[in-house]
């Protein structure tokens, strides 16, 4: 950047002075282009420390932008970790899941098992409640027969089975 500014300042110092050997009316520096050459000086010294200051004003920037730089470069790594403690949380997330899958598998089949088990249970158990209810049935039908028999005979078990509802 230095060697910039002094070229472009010598530039336009050459520019300055060479134009004025061309229009020069005498063999030697008169005291108008004393001044100019002052003047022109004082203008360059302006340039110059106008350069300077924005030269500055350019490392200001610069530090900045680096100090922006490792921000972001703190943040991306931050997201980075933020980012990697989801996958972990996602992965465990869907770890419970497929256990919860597993358990809700177990609660089912257990269910079916119990619905079966009912159904065979009762099968066995009304088995014998049947039998045993038409050996009952039987046994009554031949009560109710035999005391058919009986109030043919007997004039009051004839009348008792009528209130009964049997004959």
């Amino acid at each position: 950047m230095k060697k910039e500014i002094n070229a472009a300042i010598l530039i336009l110092l050459l520019s300055a002075i060479l134009p004025s050997w061309a229009y020069a009316q005498g063999a030697g520096f008169t005291q108008q282009d004393r001044e100019r050459m002052i003047r022109l000086e004082e203008k360059f010294v302006r340039l110059e420390e106008r350069f300077v200051r924005v030269e500055e004003r350019l490392m200001h920037v610069e530090e900045r932008l680096t100090r922006v730089e490792e921000r972001l470069t703190r943040v991306e790594e931050g997201l980075k970790s933020t980012n990697l403690r989801m996958e972990d949380g996602f992965n465990a997330v869907n770890h419970r899941l497929s256990d919860l899958y597993g358990v809700i598998y177990v609660l089912i089949s257990g269910m079916l098992a119990l619905v079966g088990f009912i159904l065979w249970d009762r099968r066995t158990t009304l088995a014998p409640v049947v039998r045993k209810s038409g050996e009952i049935e039987e046994r009554s039908e031949k009560i109710v027969s035999a005391l058919k028999e009986v109030s043919t005979k007997d004039s009051n078990v004839a009348e008792a089975m009528k209130h009964a509802g049997l004959l």
